[in-house]
């Protein structure tokens, strides 16, 4: 897959503190990456180099492959960071209207495509009668007005009611699919971002702590028994010989996570301490992504 965002060795500071410290990222054409972190951890600086809102102090940053022309190619992009730019004394088509003609948008019937995209009416409510999660769909609309390849959205959920989150959500992956559309989004509403995302970023103290896929996170995090002895060797011939156990990884040497046979928690414990092993775990585990975030970063929000 090519990628479409890639950023190297980016650090910035402000003043004395590091808020962003050699960062690495890669997201892929017509994927969804979720940036995640807590406040302060650097996500939307990143957001803003990228946007060139900031300068970066070094690293470098590339768009389609290109590190060179950056303003060129983001004009293939759109970006939603922090507060949208609305005008809430104008309605949606004349905010839309007013954002085509300083934009340079050519095409007056993109107006009613991205308003049916967002599924916004075209009325003469003023924008400041609208409630949050109208003015964060009409945001969006205002991201797509020049059909972006790529979309940068920072925190486009936030303080947004449930069904409006699962509107957005809608919006956002069908952006992806249908259109290959590459969006990288920042969240602190991890168990959306678990629906929504295909690749996943953790930042903390502006450092990657990690990145993965949708597929590894469902491996990292699914149901599984965490089994511990005094003798891993041995205890993973029994499973295989005794309890014909295939299923299963043995982790940082001393831990084994069996993906099969999960209820059998008794069986499996009885057919160990048989064969002369002694049990220091046995537990029936599994987590959420904002419980492996945590246990990433320590626990600290």
């Amino acid at each position: 897959m090519t990628s479409v965002i890639e950023v190297k060795n980016l650090s910035k500071s402000h003043r004395k503190t590091k808020a962003v410290d050699n960062f690495n990222l890669s997201v892929e054409c017509g994927h969804i990456c979720g940036l995640i972190g807590p406040n302060g951890a650097g996500k939307t600086t990143i957001m803003k180099i990228l946007a060139g809102l900031t300068e970066k102090d070094s690293g470098e940053v590339f768009f389609f492959g290109d590190s060179k022309n950056l303003d060129k190619n983001r004009s293939r992009m759109s970006f939603m960071i922090e507060n949208p730019m609305l005008n809430g004394n104008m309605t949606a088509r004349q905010n839309l209207e007013f954002i085509r003609y300083v934009r340079g948008v050519a095409d007056k019937k993109r107006i009613d495509e991205v308003l049916d995209f967002v599924a916004l009416e075209d009325n003469s409510k003023k924008v400041s009668k609208y409630s949050l999660g109208m003015k964060q769909r009409l945001a969006i609309a205002v991201s797509l007005l020049s059909s972006p390849e790529v979309m940068i959205l920072d925190e486009p959920i936030n303080g947004v009611d449930p069904e409006g989150i699962v509107d957005i959500r809608k919006m956002l992956q069908k952006l992806s699919t249908e259109q290959n559309v590459t969006i990288l989004i920042s969240s602190h509403i991890l168990s959306e971002m678990a629906e929504l995302c295909t690749d996943f970023a953790i930042i903390y103290g502006g450092k990657l702590i990690e990145e993965f896929s949708a597929d590894e996170l469902a491996v990292k995090c699914r149901n599984h028994i965490s089994l511990k002895t005094d003798n891993i060797s041995k205890t993973t011939f029994v499973l295989e010989d005794k309890l014909n156990i295939k299923n299963y990884k043995v982790l940082h040497g001393d831990e084994i996570h069996i993906y099969e046979r999960i209820g059998e928690i008794p069986l499996i414990s009885k057919t160990v301490t048989d064969s002369g092993l002694i049990i220091t775990k046995l537990t029936n585990d599994g987590e959420s992504l904002e419980e492996y975030y945590l246990s990433k970063v320590g626990g600290s929000k």
